[in-house]
Parts: structure tokens; C-alpha cells; sequence
């Protein structure tokens, strides 16, 4: 190996990450304390990824074999003691359900219960070294103050800078590489110290190759011309000269055709004066895992700069998915495997950023979320992969990214990783009592640098406006950059109009998601011919049909279609109307104040779309009217108190109060679709609006009305949504 010597990682460690782990006695540099009977000598350690050198997943060392400690009745004061144990002063917090990674071996400790100011943890109670009824999914993790105790003496810390491999990267050397984003082909390159080192090529295959592009966001590898990056390896061995290897690599000694089949016409290598610096080797993966981490491979030591004698620079080259892929052919092949496939049965929803979000499933035309139990990123990966994306960097339970609706379609999924679709996965059907929508799955994808942050987009003092670049801008929410929303091109609509109208934003992480409880409205439905001296305040509140003006008023009444209307918060954060208080109107006929203008819209639609009937409802009153269980109410309307629906929560617009209906007196007998859309002029912001408008069937024969087949926006499969549509143009019910 030129010199260099070589050493590898016991197995168990490249099983836990590569990470750094720190082994050390159970004594303290303290005051010694009393004095217990001589036992088996216990070491702990932190293990797990991705985490820092202060946290981890908590392993002991007990009867010559490592284990874990279960998380049941896990405390702060189990932390605390741990923390001291590993050399720390205190613990700052722990973490359960193997959020560090599940462990392997034996759990030996579970039901802790540490009061925190004990010398060790053989002085806490607990069931017993090695009587457990917990999996490894339970292992616990702790967080510990980054502060070392005073004298605090470890024999046994390995190496920090030889024990992990944390930042990955995937160096361009090829002509335009670096010009194009994202980055699908280069070295893969490791982070050592303050700058980037390769890892040597030898043994390497497509299972390493597709663990790097899923981290890197690509959901699949192809295969590399290696003969083309060989030359690479002998350019860095060429001492004191900066070779063009473009071109003199390329040397007139070699047959026309090579030349032509490993370089080609627009594939040429960037003149490179860095000298190779080898990092890692025998590099094996299973490519299941999410990391390069959790793959076996053993580092080079010492002055490795002429170590991989007979191989290369590991490279590799991979597959973007649909949102990334760059090329007309590239994109137009996307196109048609998307056309055979037809519509993709998974989706995300729910999510901040692209990547990210609630997992949901279509099943029988419907569709529903996933049970949290036993979710993994194996499971998690396959999901991403299977959308276009990456890895998954997080798998997410507990409703992290709000709760969904309709049915949860699955349970238990256990994917290895390997498949291509999370359908191949084996499974458990849901029953009524496994799951509720508190613990549907979520995932966090890796996705590709894109470069996007770099560009376009500020909120800032517009008095320092000095020219608009865009106008009429419409997105749809779902697009990587504005540059790829509609918009009005060179033709400002307001180029000479100075800072007046200038755009901004205030971005968050979260988001509320408000959404109709479909069924209610068809339960409640009914007609109401309703005498016209009753509908005083609601015609001041433009509740009734145009040609209600015309009416001889007060005699005579008005035909009403009423209902109630349940509205939920299911989102990540409260839903609060854009204006505060201080702008809110009294309306002195109902007696109440409007925090916003149009709340809902209500619509009588024909079959071609027509719109023959329309209603709105202004928020006259958002307040908390019931909350889940373990919800505290936030919101009420008493006493001019603040308004909004808190997440976990909803607000009832009764049937029998005014302005819920739709004025359908001018409406003939037929068979038409009633819709509701909730915050219809997006004035608030939501993190999923595809799910705002409700839709029903109704039959009105003139005296009478029959409300079926309501549901939600997004609930239904396309076909579904056909068949109840049944007209062009409409084919959804998403929101135009």
C-alpha cells in the first residue's frame, strides 16, 4: 500500500456508523463515594448517527458484551447520571424510541429510574442487568452538556479524527461539471480535517454507489466509464506541472477510436493540480443504508498520499429524479415512464420545504396515511426513492408533519431497503383500534443542491428599491424557484411604480392546514324556505343572491340550502386571520366583528362547471369550539377576544346560524355539485391548499334536495375524481 499501514474497525463499530465513541470506566475523578461490592467492571459509550460528540445512543459495557438501555421511564435524571459516567458534567436532555439508531446485542438495563444525583448507575433502581421486554426500537440516547468533567482521565477514547465519516460530497472533474447543478457525476470525496480527502476505488461497486447518491438526493446510480477517469489518477501523479487533462491525456499515441469512446466529444477532465489524498478503503455496503457511515470500510493511516497503489479515486455517477433532471431527453424519457406508469400511488403532503411531509398512500381510489409502528428509514427511503428523491435523512412519527385524513392504509411496514416500491413491502392491514391519525408517517428526503438559496429572493426595507425585475406572478406552490412560476416575462405591470407595490415575504417552518369535515356537511343538509323580514342582517352581509334586491321586502321568502361546516386545523401551527385587531370591522347588525372579509366560499355548480349559486361566509368568529383530546382551547370570541383554530382543534358554523347556506331560490331542479372552499383567496398561508375545497353530488328535484358523495379535494384518485366529475376541465378538485 506505498508504505501506508492500514487498520480496520471492529465489525460492530462499522455496524454503528463509524461514529465516535467514547469507552470509559465507570470511575469518577471525584470524591471517591461508598464503597460497593467488586462486580463486573461497566464502560459505556455513545454510539449512533447523525448526532455530535455530546450525544448518542447510550451503550454498556456489562459481562464482557456491549448493550443498550431501554427508554421506558427514561428521565432527565437517568441523563444526568450517564452524562457524568461519559466524562460530561450533566446532561441537557435524552431521547428515546432509537432516535440516535437501534442498537445491536443485548438491552441491559431497562425502568431507570435515576433520582440524578447518584455516583453510578448501579445505584439507581431498575428491573435488572439484562430483564428487558423492549426492542431495540426503544433504545435510549442522551445529550449531554459539552462540558468535561475537571480531570476526568479515559484510556479508552478512540481517536476522534480517525473514528467517523460525517460529510460526503461529490466532486465535478469533467468540462462543465461545475457549471451545472446539480452535481450527478464525480468523486466521491470525504471531509478530513479542514479540507476533502477520496476514497480509494478498490473493491468499490454499485451498492457503494447508490448509498453516495442518496445522500447526495438521487434516487439511483448508473455505471461510470472508469478507463475515462484513470487518467485522473496518473495527472495527480505528475509532479510540479498543471497537465491539461483534456487534452494531452488524450495522447496521438492512442488509437482514434479509444480516444473517441473514453473522452467524447463534450466529456473533457478539468486540468486538476490537487494531489490525491486517500482517506478510506475497502469500502463494502449493502446499499440499503442512508449513510456512507453505516457501511463497513477501514481508514488509511499516516501519509497517504501514495497509498491505492492499483486503484483510483472512487467515482460515481447518478440518476436525478423528475424535479431535477436536467435535458430535454433526459426529461422527455421521464415523461413517458411517468405516462405508462400513470398516477403515482404515493405522495407527500403537508411539508415546508421540497422532500419533506406527511406520508400518504392510495388504496381503492382513496387516498390515507401510514401507522407510525415500526417506522424506519429503510421504509423511509424507499419512499423517497420511489418519489425521485434521495435517501431519507429522517423518518418522522407522531404526526411531525400534521395529522392526515380519511383512512391510515397501512401498518408495520418493514421495507429492507432494496425495494422498489413501498408497496413490495410487506405490511400490516389496519383495524380500527391499531392506529389513530396522531401517529401517521412522515419522512425528510435528501434532495440535491440545487443552488436555489443563492438567488432571487428577499424581504427587506423596500425604501431602497430602485427597479422590479418581476410582476403577475402566480405559482402553484410545488416549484423549486420563482424564475419557474408564470409571470408576466419583460413586460412589467409595474416598472415605473417605485416601492408602492414592491413583494415580500416571512417564511416559517411550519404552517396551519385547515380542512372541512366532509361527511357533516352531507349529514346536515337540507332546504329552508326562510320569510324575507328575517333576512335583514344577511342581506347587509351580502349573504342572499343578487335577486333578492328585486324582492318586495319583507314580504315573501328566500329558498336556502343549509348545513353545518366543521372546520379543522390539522396542520404544524395556528391558524390566525391575517389582520390583527385593531382592523377588524363591527358589524352592528349581527353585532360581532369580521377578522377576515370571505372565509369560505359556497357554490352551486352545475355538471359543465357552471356556477348557478354562490354563498360566502365571512370569519366572523374563529374561535377553538372543540379540541382533541389533550388540546387545550386557545381561541374565543367573547369579550373581543382573539380569534383563530388552534392545531389540534376545530370551529363549528352551525347549521341554523345566518349566512351558513346558499341562496338557492333562483335555482332550477337538477342534478348538480355543491362546493365549499375554505380560505379561498389564500389570504392566510397553509401548507397544503390542494385539500381546501369539499365537494358534493346533489339531486334538487324543486322541493327537495339530496347532498351525497361529499369529500374532500385531494381524497380521491384521479379515475375516482373522474367518474364523479364527468365533464372536462374539471377533473379534481384542487383549487384553480
Amino acid at each position: 500500500m506505498g508504505g501506508c499501514s492500514t487498520w480496520a474497525w471492529p465489525e460492530l463499530l462499522l455496524l454503528l456508523l463509524g461514529s465516535a465513541w467514547l469507552w470509559v470506566g465507570s470511575a469518577q475523578p471525584t470524591s471517591p463515594g461508598p464503597t460497593h461490592p467488586p462486580g463486573p467492571q461497566l464502560r459505556f459509550r455513545l454510539a449512533g448517527y447523525p448526532r455530535k460528540h455530546n450525544e448518542g445512543r447510550v451503550e454498556v459495557f456489562y459481562n464482557d458484551e456491549w448493550g443498550t438501555i431501554c427508554d421506558d421511564d427514561f428521565t432527565l435524571g437517568n441523563a444526568h447520571v450517564l452524562c457524568r459516567h461519559l466524562g460530561f458534567v450533566a446532561a441537557t436532555g435524552w431521547a428515546h424510541s432509537a432516535k440516535y439508531g437501534k442498537g445491536v446485542g443485548r438491552i441491559w438495563l431497562d425502568n431507570v429510574n435515576c433520582a440524578g444525583n447518584e455516583k453510578g448507575i448501579g445505584d439507581c433502581k431498575h428491573r435488572g442487568w439484562g430483564n428487558s421486554d423492549c426492542s431495540h426500537e426503544e433504545d435510549a440516547g442522551v445529550v449531554c452538556k459539552d462540558e468535561r468533567i475537571p480531570g476526568f482521565k479515559d484510556s479508552n477514547v478512540i481517536e476522534t479524527e480517525q473514528s467517523h465519516v460525517e460529510e460526503v460530497r461529490l466532486r465535478p472533474v469533467v468540462s462543465g461539471g461545475r457549471r451545472q447543478l446539480p452535481v450527478t457525476e464525480g468523486i466521491v470525496e470525504v471531509r478530513y480535517k479542514d479540507s476533502w480527502a477520496q476514497i480509494c476505488d478498490q473493491g468499490w461497486d454499485s451498492h457503494n454507489s447508490r448509498v453516495v447518491c442518496g445522500m447526495m438526493g438521487f434516487p439511483a446510480e448508473k455505471k461510470v466509464n472508469r478507463n475515462f477517469y484513470k487518467r485522473l489518477k496518473r495527472a495527480a501523479r505528475t509532479k510540479g506541472r498543471s497537465p491539461r487533462l483534456g487534452s494531452r491525456l488524450a495522447s496521438k499515441s492512442q488509437p482514434k477510436q479509444k480516444r473517441r469512446e473514453d473522452v467524447g466529444p463534450k466529456k473533457r477532465l478539468f486540468t486538476e493540480r490537487q494531489q490525491l489524498n486517500y482517506r478510506l478503503h475497502s469500502v463494502s455496503c449493502t446499499g440499503t443504508e442512508v449513510h456512507l457511515s453505516l457501511c463497513s470500510f477501514e481508514f488509511y493511516r499516516g501519509n497517504s498520499s501514495a497509498a491505492c497503489g492499483s486503484g483510483m479515486p472512487a467515482v460515481v455517477s447518478c440518476v436525478p429524479g423528475p424535479l431535477f433532471a436536467t435535458g430535454n431527453a433526459h426529461k422527455k424519457k421521464q415523461r413517458q415512464q411517468q405516462q405508462q406508469q400513470g398516477q403515482p400511488r404515493i405522495r407527500l403532503k403537508g411539508g415546508a420545504k421540497v422532500g419533506e411531509g406527511r406520508v400518504e398512500v392510495l388504496k381503492s381510489s382513496e387516498w390515507g396515511t401510514i401507522c407510525d409502528d415500526r417506522w424506519n428509514l429503510q421504509s423511509a427511503s424507499v419512499v423517497c426513492r420511489e418519489l425521485g428523491f434521495g435517501s431519507a435523512k429522517e423518518a418522522l412519527t407522531g404526526a411531525r408533519m400534521g395529522q392526515g385524513t380519511g383512512p391510515i392504509h397501512l401498518n408495520e411496514v418493514q421495507c429492507r431497503g432494496t425495494e422498489k416500491s413501498l408497496w413490495n413491502c410487506p405490511f400490516r392491514n389496519i383495524t380500527q383500534e391499531d392506529c389513530k391519525h396522531t401517529e401517521d408517517a412522515a419522512v425528510r428526503c435528501n434532495i440535491p443542491y440545487m443552488g436555489y438559496e443563492n438567488l432571487e429572493t428577499w424581504y427587506w426595507d423596500a425604501s431602497n428599491v430602485t427597479e422590479m425585475v418581476m410582476s403577475g406572478v402566480k405559482c402553484a406552490g410545488h416549484e423549486m424557484s420563482l424564475s419557474h412560476c408564470q409571470h408576466h416575462g419583460a413586460s412589467l405591470s409595474c416598472r415605473n411604480t417605485g416601492t408602492r407595490f414592491a413583494a415580500g415575504v416571512i417564511c416559517s417552518e411550519t404552517a396551519s392546514d385547515l380542512l372541512l369535515h366532509a361527511p357533516l356537511v352531507q349529514e346536515t343538509a337540507y332546504i329552508e324556505d326562510r320569510p324575507l323580514h328575517m333576512l335583514y342582517c344577511a342581506a347587509e352581509e351580502n349573504c342572499l343572491a343578487s335577486s333578492a334586491r328585486l324582492a318586495n321586502w319583507p314580504y315573501g321568502h328566500r329558498r336556502l340550502l343549509r348545513f353545518s361546516s366543521q372546520i379543522h386545523n390539522r396542520g404544524r401551527a395556528d391558524f390566525r386571520p391575517k389582520a390583527g385587531r385593531h382592523s377588524w370591522v363591527w358589524h352592528e347588525c349581527h353585532r360581532h366583528y369580521h377578522s377576515m372579509d370571505i372565509f369560505t366560499h359556497y357554490d352551486i355548480l352545475t355538471p359543465n362547471g357552471t356556477k348557478v349559486a354562490e354563498g360566502h361566509k365571512a370569519s366572523f368568529c374563529l374561535e377553538d369550539t372543540e379540541c382533541e383530546e389533550d388540546v387545550a382551547k386557545r381561541y374565543e370570541c367573547a369579550n373581543f377576544g382573539e380569534q383563530g383554530i388552534t392545531v389540534g382543534c376545530w370551529d363549528l358554523y352551525r347549521h341554523d346560524i345566518d349566512c351558513q347556506w346558499i341562496d338557492i331560490t333562483d335555482v332550477k331542479p337538477g342534478n348538480y355539485i355543491l362546493q365549499v372552499v375554505i380560505n379561498p383567496n389564500f389570504e392566510v398561508a397553509e401548507s397544503d391548499f390542494t385539500n381546501n375545497a369539499m365537494k358534493c353530488n346533489c339531486k334538487y328535484d324543486g322541493h327537495r334536495i339530496w347532498v351525497h358523495s361529499c369529500h374532500i379535494g385531494d381524497a380521491l384518485s384521479e379515475e375516482a375524481n373522474k367518474r364523479f366529475e364527468q365533464y372536462p376541465g374539471q377533473l379534481n378538485n384542487q383549487i384553480s
